[in-house]
This record gives C-alpha cells, sequence and structure tokens, in this order.
C-alpha cells in the first residue's frame, strides 16, 4: 500500500505527490514507509527555513553600517530597520499558520520560499544607492517579513509528518536548523561584503573608513545577492521533493476553532517569551553591542548567540520529549530571569565602563534558554490538543477516538502557527524597547527590568496551567 497513491494512480505507482494515507501513529507504517516519507519532508524543510531566517534577519546586519557607506539615518531609524521585519513577519505568520492545510505544504513551502526573492533582490539595488530614500527602505524592511511568515507554515507542515513521541524532536530540528540561518546572515555578511563576488552583474564598490583611518572598499549589496541562487534552489526543491498530505486539508473555519481554545492563547504567551525572546534578541543584539559598547565590533559577536540559541533548539525538543515540555518551560524562564538580571550587571553605568565579557556571557546563556524553550514549548503543543479532543472523545469507541487525534494534531498544527505568529511580535518590540528606553533614559535598562517582570508572568503561568501537582493539563 503505497503512502503516495492517488485515485488516479495505477496501483503501485508515485505519481503525483498527494499522501492519500498517512498514519503516522502506526508504527508498521511508520517502519515500512512512512519515516523515509517524513525524514525526506524535514530535510527539504529545514534549508528553506534557514534562508527564511536569513532574509527575516538581513536588516540586524545591514542596518549597522548604512551611515558608513553614506546614508544619514538616525540611531532610532536604524532601530526602526532591524524591528521592522519582525512586525511584518509577525503578522504574515497569522496568516501563514492557516495555509498549509489549505494549499498543502509543499505548494506553499515552494511559493513562500522564492517569494523571499523579492526583498533580497530590492535590498541589494537599495543599498547601492545613498539617495535611496528611508521609506523605501523601511518598506524593503518589511518584505523582510516574508522570511519570518514562513515558519509558522513550516512548523505546522513538519507536525503533520511525524508520530506524536517524535513531534518534538522534529519540529525541534525544523526550527533548530532553521534557526541558524540568524547567525549564518550575521556572521556571513561581514565576509561577503568584502569581496567582488558577483564582479559586474552585482554592482560596483562603495569606499568606507575603517577606525584605523583607512579607507575599504566593500560591496553591501552582497549581503542580499548572496541569498539569490540558494533560495531559488530550495524553492524547486520543495516543488520537486515534497509531499502534500490530504488528511491535513481543512479550510480557515475549521482551523479557526483555535481562538475559542484557552490552552491556544496560553502557549501563544509563553513562546512570545521564548521565541519572541530569541528572534527580538538577535534582531536588537548588532546594535545594542555597538550602543552600549562603541569600541567593540558588534558584528564580530553578535552571530554567536543566535547560534547558541538555534543550535540548542533541538536539544530543549529532546529534553521535552524526555522529561516533559512543561517542566523544562518552568525550570527554563527562571534561568532566563536570573540571566537578564546579569546582563544589567555587566551594562556600562555612570563612569564605570561596564563589562563587555560578563555581557557577552549573560546574554549567551540568554540565547541558550531561548532555544530550550523554543523546543519545549513547542513540544507541549501537540501534547495538550491531542491530549484535551482524546479526552472529548474518551468512551465514544475508537472511531471517535482516531477522529479526535486526526483534530487534535489539526489544532495543534494550527496553535504551532499561531504561537508563531505571536511570538515573532518579540522581534520587533525588543529592539523598539531598547530604542524607546535609550531615547528616553540614556541606557537599555529600563526595556531589560520589563523583561524581568514578563518571565515572572510566564513562570507564574507555566507552575499554574501545567506544571503543579493539580494542573488542569500536565505535560
Amino acid at each position: 500500500m503505497s503512502a503516495d497513491i492517488r485515485a488516479d494512480a495505477p496501483a503501485g505507482g508515485r505519481r503525483g505527490k498527494l499522501l492519500t494515507i498517512w498514519t503516522p501513529e502506526d508504527k508498521a507504517f511508520w517502519a515500512q514507509q512512512g519515516q523515509a516519507i517524513a525524514s525526506l519532508n524535514l530535510w527539504i524543510s529545514v534549508p528553506a527555513l534557514f534562508l527564511a531566517f536569513a532574509v527575516w534577519q538581513l536588516w540586524s546586519v545591514v542596518a549597522v553600517n548604512l551611515n558608513a557607506i553614506g546614508f544619514n539615518f538616525s540611531s532610532n531609524q536604524l532601530f526602526w530597520l532591524a524591528a521592522a521585519p519582525a512586525l511584518s513577519g509577525a503578522t504574515l505568520r497569522i496568516f501563514y499558520s492557516f495555509m498549509v492545510p489549505i494549499f498543502g505544504g509543499r505548494r506553499w513551502t515552494a511559493i513562500s520560499t522564492a517569494s523571499l526573492l523579492i526583498p533580497v533582490i530590492g535590498i541589494g539595488i537599495a543599498v547601492q544607492d545613498p539617495a535611496t530614500s528611508y521609506p523605501t527602505m523601511l518598506g524593503l524592511a518589511l518584505l523582510c517579513g516574508l522570511g519570518g511568515g514562513n515558519f509558522s507554515s513550516s512548523m505546522a507542515n513538519i507536525s503533520f509528518f511525524f508520530p506524536k513521541e517524535r513531534k518534538g524532536s522534529a519540529l525541534g530540528v525544523n526550527a533548530g536548523l532553521g534557526n541558524l540561518g540568524v547567525s549564518s546572515v550575521q556572521f556571513l555578511t561581514p565576509l561577503v561584503v568584502t569581496m567582488p563576488i558577483w564582479i559586474a552583474f552585482g554592482g560596483g564598490p562603495q569606499v568606507i573608513t575603517s577606525k584605523a583611518g583607512m579607507q575599504i572598499e566593500i560591496w553591501t549589496q552582497n549581503a542580499a545577492f548572496i541569498w539569490v541562487p540558494f533560495i531559488a534552489i530550495a524553492a524547486i526543491a520543495a516543488w520537486i521533493g515534497m509531499n502534500d498530505i490530504a488528511d491535513a486539508k481543512a479550510s480557515f473555519t475549521e482551523q479557526a476553532i483555535i481562538f475559542k481554545r484557552k490552552h491556544n492563547w496560553i502557549m501563544c504567551w509563553l513562546y512570545l517569551g521564548t521565541f519572541g525572546s530569541f528572534i527580538g534578541y538577535a534582531a536588537g543584539f548588532p546594535l545594542l553591542i555597538k550602543s552600549q559598547f562603541p569600541v567593540v565590533n558588534a558584528l564580530q559577536f553578535a552571530w554567536l548567540g543566535p547560534l547558541v540559541g538555534a543550535a540548542v533548539r533541538p536539544f530543549g525538543g529532546w529534553l521535552a520529549d524526555k522529561w516533559g515540555g512543561a517542566r523544562v518551560t518552568f525550570w527554563n524562564f527562571i534561568v532566563m530571569a536570573l540571566a537578564v538580571l546579569g546582563v544589567l550587571y555587566y551594562l556600562p553605568s555612570g563612569a564605570a565602563g561596564g563589562n563587555f565579557a560578563g555581557f557577552l556571557s549573560m546574554f549567551l546563556i540568554l540565547f541558550l534558554t531561548t532555544g530550550i524553550g523554543n523546543g519545549s514549548t513547542f513540544r507541549m503543543i501537540p501534547v495538550i490538543f491531542a491530549t484535551e479532543r482524546t479526552r472529548e472523545a474518551a468512551g465514544k469507541g475508537e472511531p471517535a477516538q482516531e477522529q479526535a487525534l486526526k483534530d487534535g494534531n489539526k489544532e495543534a498544527a494550527a496553535v504551532l502557527g499561531f504561537a508563531g505568529a505571536v511570538g515573532a511580535y518579540g522581534g520587533f518590540f525588543i529592539p523598539k524597547s531598547y530604542g524607546t528606553s535609550i531615547a528616553l533614559t540614556g541606557g537599555p535598562e529600563g526595556a531589560l527590568y520589563l523583561f524581568i517582570v514578563f518571565y515572572l508572568t510566564c513562570i507564574a503561568t507555566t507552575w499554574g496551567f501545567y506544571v503543579r501537582k493539580s494542573a488542569s493539563m500536565p505535560c
């Protein structure tokens, strides 16, 4: 029995990409063919999501050197450019959350990946002309939100392919390796802008003055153009190699039931605390370093944090599979609050110049905990909704239980996407909080104290609903 035989395909054939039979909870099915198909879709999804994150965070590094190549933007305008992709990406995620059951995972992955060509080509052209207006730059920053939107559809899609006991690890791998796009764009950009990679096709160099007073040629457009061929390849690979699942089909109306589910909103709040922190800290880290430790080369260190957060995310999913998502999430938020206190301790204060090594180490702990929390919260969601639906079907017979499991999976996929949308707003609020706090008080301390208060609410919420012995939904 072939998993992707369509009704109009010959017996045993593999014409088309629609999986009409998909039962990953059936151990025999999973061993015979399910695991191979799921793994193929996962490993095509990962590079596509990697590229989406790279495009989403382009402005976190491009904005740092804009004034050096002839632009004249204020500090607040630069923070806006770093924050704007998160604002649009978070909003797009709301819609992308529901796209996979409507269009199919293969189709939507290919289309949404190809759409990333729009902002990267636009940015590559715009940065070559210092006369490019700020509204144009802001518009291109908002278009980078197309990369942010992809996360919700990607995670929803992958959640359909794996059985319950493997969802945490699979989602952790997809998101964790995808998140590496953030650190990669921050690591690679300082390298690729120093080389005339595209020769006649990429445009001429810009001249900047180094701290030593030397004039250096750079190709800022390479920060965007370098991703063009990879995006094209990933979109084609998704179209050719991935699958759509017939059982995953659902209209927006069917998926909209999640807005009536209490645990949808609770998990959105918790994911804002984990992923929102990850993407917000990543977007604001280079500019925060530059503003607080001006003698430090921000781009030399900024990529380390997102690398740590992304790399550890699969480990967070594995920990949650082993020890329970809620327990891992609870202790994780406690460490996050303590790490922010550490950041505050090492910031420059008054005549004191601060301690960059301590500041960096505290932020690396923060990024570590955001990655673990990303994995653990996304492990909680499928368990919560599968458990809730099967509880309702208890005693109603095996067909009702099977339907409840399907409904729980569909709801979990929608919640994974929607929570990803809400969480992504952290990428806007954190850098903007820095900018606002610096503008009002001269430093980022006000924003950091606000973050601690927020983490305390996450600790209380996780304990009250999911960790304590009498919790309504232990997971």
